[in-house]
């Protein structure tokens, strides 16, 4: 668990430091008088007294500036997004595993639901989540090396730990932004909690 909490942190300081940098680009100072370069060449002594005043503007881009030589990106489908996300998280789990651990029974149901041919996106969203849980319960994450031992500590007894409830929050608001989405049922979602 510490270790999703890791990278979640990693990942939203990476994005900050990204957005931070590139809104943070200086500014552009150039001088500007609209009567500066017509009064150059006039002789009279006007011209002298003139002033230039600074003005700042922001780098802007559009499209235009820097054409890509790449075809945009096809649009995925929600299966092809779903199919993609259980493809990586089934490689992070197995990849992952301690020594001599056996894989959760819900991994084998997520790679069974991502293959299945015309299989629907709310049982696919559901095994996504459904082996979220279950490594969330199940397992402890080793703090120095990342991977995935079955877990000791009795969770039920001890929901007043703030790791716990960490935990638990991170798989409430999963599974409310799949309802919310309309990707998995309400009744359903509550029935896997409970089990």
């Amino acid at each position: 668990m510490k270790f999703f909490v890791f990278l979640f942190i990693a990942a939203v300081s990476t994005v900050s430091s990204f957005t931070d940098s590139f809104s943070m680009m200086p500014l552009l100072q150039r001088q500007y008088s609209p009567s500066a370069s017509s009064s150059v060449f006039k002789s009279n002594s006007s011209s002298a007294s003139q002033t230039h005043r600074a003005s700042t503007t922001a780098l802007e881009m559009s499209d235009f500036d820097f054409p890509s030589a790449m075809p945009e990106k096809p649009q995925q489908t929600m299966r092809e997004k779903l199919e993609d996300s259980a493809t990586t998280f089934i490689a992070d789990i197995t990849a992952r595993l301690g020594e001599g651990v056996e894989p959760p029974p819900e991994l084998e149901a997520l790679q069974a639901a991502r293959d299945e041919e015309g299989g629907d996106v709310p049982t696919l969203a559901l095994k996504i989540y459904e082996l979220m849980i279950e490594q969330g319960m199940r397992y402890d994450v080793d703090p120095d090396n990342g991977k995935l031992t079955p877990t000791q500590f009795d969770i039920k007894n001890n929901l007043d730990i703030p790791e716990v409830k960490a935990e638990f929050d991170h798989l409430y608001k999963y599974g409310m932004e799949l309802i919310r989405r309309g990707m998995i049922d309400i009744d359903i979602a509550k029935e896997t909690v409970k089990e």
